[in-house]
């Protein structure tokens, strides 16, 4: 039962949506509506099952819930997964279908683009509802692909967690091993490189990898390797679930700051990451400028400058919670959480 899944938090709804004559199947979790609508990107992805769906959903979902809190955002926390079938290109009618079930829920849920998405995705699920942002917006507006605001938000933070781990004031020469480099890992590259750190880079595409090093002057190697690399940092900035007992046994490396959601696989996984002596990012904190940038255009609050002023307070955010985690022997993850379910009402 749904209820009984290992991830079910006291979710308020979960909504599962077919219409087989646009070929969409869907979930639509909202797990807290505390704070305001459910604000989340939707996914699409081939998915092995529909338990993995159902799982991405909720995990994601309950993520949202802590990232807009963490961040002061008047929004709550919700996501939708999209079944990707087969290898063609999304239709409009897909698009529009999810976007006709988005409007059934009254403004619950909001969404935007997510991994497998574009801001051009989002201009077609908007034919059939307001209930959407992401949208592609004049210079200098807030809003947009929400991809450049998460780089922007992953940098400053790793310059908080290497800061707080090495001592380090600035980026020159800091090693970071970066674990994709798509639309939001290839720009914190960029950031990292102009900083200048020295990058060792990889990616499922491993065309765009040797592209990304050959660029910015760094090196590649191959997805099984990343996680093996010797350097001060690990940026995770691909799917989830990437450290586990045999991953974080094999790290070697001082700082894990990324933008990937969900990165623990397990809840232990917190403390057998600062077991290692290995300062931890919480995903949540860290990558929340995307959704920072698409709250302000939903809510028609503030421009780009003041988007940017949202993103740079990540890095004294982080730095408080690596602070307390310090002070009183927990590990980051849990310092978070804490914060998180206060500011949520859990």
């Amino acid at each position: 039962m749904l209820f009984d899944a290992a991830d079910f938090d006291d979710h308020e709804a979960v909504h599962f949506v077919s219409d087989p004559a646009a070929g969409l199947r869907a979930i639509i979790a909202v797990h807290s509506t505390h704070r305001g609508p459910a604000a989340g990107g939707c996914r699409y992805w081939h998915y092995a099952d529909d338990v993995a769906a159902l799982t991405d959903a909720l995990r994601l979902s309950r993520g949202m819930s802590y990232k807009n809190a963490m961040a002061g955002l008047a929004m709550g926390g919700g996501k939708g997964v999209v079944f990707k079938c087969g290898d063609g290109p999304k239709s409009a009618a897909l698009l529009e279908a999810f976007g006709a079930a988005i409007e059934t829920l009254g403004g619950q849920y909001v969404t935007a683009e997510d991994v497998g998405m574009s801001d051009t995705d989002m201009t077609v699920i908007a034919r059939q509802t307001t209930h959407v942002s992401g949208l592609p917006v004049a210079g200098g507006a807030a809003g947009g692909n929400p991809g450049p605001s998460t780089a922007q938000g992953v940098f400053v933070g790793i310059r908080a967690a290497v800061r707080h781990a090495l001592g380090c004031d600035d980026l020159m020469g800091v090693h970071v091993a970066i674990q994709g480099v798509g639309s939001v890992g290839g720009g914190v590259a960029e950031r990292l490189a102009a900083a200048g750190a020295r990058l060792t880079v990889t990616d499922v595409d491993e065309a765009r990898a040797a592209r990304v090093a050959k660029a910015l002057g760094a090196r590649h190697v191959g997805v099984d390797e990343i996680t093996r690399v010797a350097a001060d940092v690990f940026s995770p900035n691909a799917l989830g679930a990437v450290l586990d007992a045999a991953t974080i046994a094999a790290l070697d490396v001082r700082v894990v700051a990324g933008a990937a959601n969900n990165q623990l696989a397990t809840p232990a996984d917190g403390e057998r990451v600062r077991a290692r002596g290995i300062l931890y990012a919480p995903d949540y904190v860290i990558n929340a400028g995307g959704i920072i940038n698409v709250v302000a255009e939903y809510l028609g609050q503030g421009d780009a400058a003041s988007v940017a002023k949202q993103v740079a307070a990540i890095e004294p955010r982080l730095a408080a919670i690596f602070a307390e985690a310090k002070a009183t022997g927990q590990t980051t993850d849990a310092v978070a959480d804490a914060r998180a379910r206060t500011l949520i009402g859990r």
